[in-house]
């Protein structure tokens, strides 16, 4: 009787293994694999491959992803960065993130791109999912999905993604076979190279504001973000990267400008110091003036990098032996597709 209740309880388990393991792969394959179409969907998840800590952390939306180049911060001042961008990150996605990060490393540095404090409301699944997708499950990515999901979203689909992707069997692709098993690396350290070039060829007429200030909602995510940062002795600076559009009013302005002052941090707003950075509209933009190229990127992270070593202690990585293989395989992967992007835009 023992050894038949045995054999019985051996056979539920290995069903409900097999249950699993089904279960499992199936979600794999029909959740968006965000390689090659949308790649700034594999950007959260990329993060947990880094084998070493950073010294600099900007979070942000694609003002951050797209304008800064982390191998020239490393390679022109010895700046170990990385980027934890997404596309339309907002304040709260931000936080948690960040949150997430300083589970395990404590950088010196985090700068946080403001352009996403325009939303006080969360906006959109599909974005939503390109950022809380891919983090690790914690008490920050509970966070994230709590402050984020909007009335039509089920919780229970961020716990298991198949209840809301099932419905792609009819949409597979060749991508999603592709990259079943094993994704790609798309970026570097965070950044998503382009090097197309579309000018800009003239600036937008702004709409009027219905309301001269930031929402108060993302202004209080904002002062819990400072507040995480002062908790964990990390120092907190504001930026404004580079673009023509969308458009930076000068009243969003003074909002964060009053908060730096407040709270005695840095607020870098790069549109007052265009000339001095460099950048030109009708070389340095791959989209008419709302993200940079690599050329535009690495002009700002060559003035990045000099103002954060104007303003902090940051140790030059360059000399230690630790980071210096690792870096030299990273450059040489973004030197080699920018080379491969280079020659494929002149053909």
């Amino acid at each position: 009787m023992k050894k038949q209740s045995l054999k019985t309880i051996l056979c539920c388990l290995a069903a409900l293994l097999v249950f699993c393991a089904g279960f499992c792969l199936v979600q794999r394959l029909v959740m968006p694999k965000y390689q090659e179409r949308t790649p700034e969907g594999s950007l959260t998840a990329e993060y947990y491959r880094e084998k070493l800590n950073h010294d600099v952390l900007l979070i942000g939306d694609c003002e951050v992803f797209s304008n800064v180049s982390p191998v020239t911060l490393y390679n022109e001042y010895g700046i170990a960065s990385y980027i934890r961008g997404s596309a339309q990150q907002l304040v709260w996605h931000s936080y948690y993130l960040l949150e997430d990060a300083l589970r395990t490393e404590k950088p010196k540095v985090v700068i946080y791109n403001v352009l996403a404090l325009k939303y006080g409301e969360p906006q959109s699944e599909a974005y939503n999912r390109m950022t809380i997708d891919g983090m690790r499950w914690g008490k920050a990515k509970a966070g994230a999905i709590k402050a984020s999901i909007l009335p039509e979203e089920d919780v229970v689909s961020y716990v298991f993604p198949l209840f809301r992707f099932h419905s792609r069997w009819s949409e597979l692709t060749e991508e999603d076979w592709k990259y079943f098993f094993r994704e790609g690396t798309v970026s570097h350290n965070g950044y998503l190279m382009r090097t197309d070039i579309r000018p800009a060829t003239k600036t937008p007429t702004p709409a009027p504001l219905l309301d001269p200030h930031l929402p108060a909602s993302s202004m209080e995510w904002l002062e819990r973000m400072y507040e995480l940062c002062e908790k964990n002795d990390v120092r907190l600076i504001l930026l404004k990267s580079p673009s023509i559009e969308p458009y930076w009013y000068e009243e969003w302005d003074k909002d964060v400008r009053a908060f730096a002052d407040a709270h005695g941090i840095l607020y870098w707003n790069t549109l007052q110091v265009n000339d001095e950075i460099g950048i030109d509209y009708s070389t340095d933009t791959c989209d008419m003036g709302q993200h940079l190229n690599v050329y535009g990127a690495e002009k700002l992270s060559l003035w990045l990098g000099k103002k954060l070593q104007e303003t902090n202690e940051i140790p030059d990585r360059r000399t230690d032996e630790t980071y210096v293989s690792v870096w030299a395989e990273k450059t040489e992967r973004y030197e080699r597709e920018k080379a491969s992007s280079d020659a494929e835009r002149e053909s």
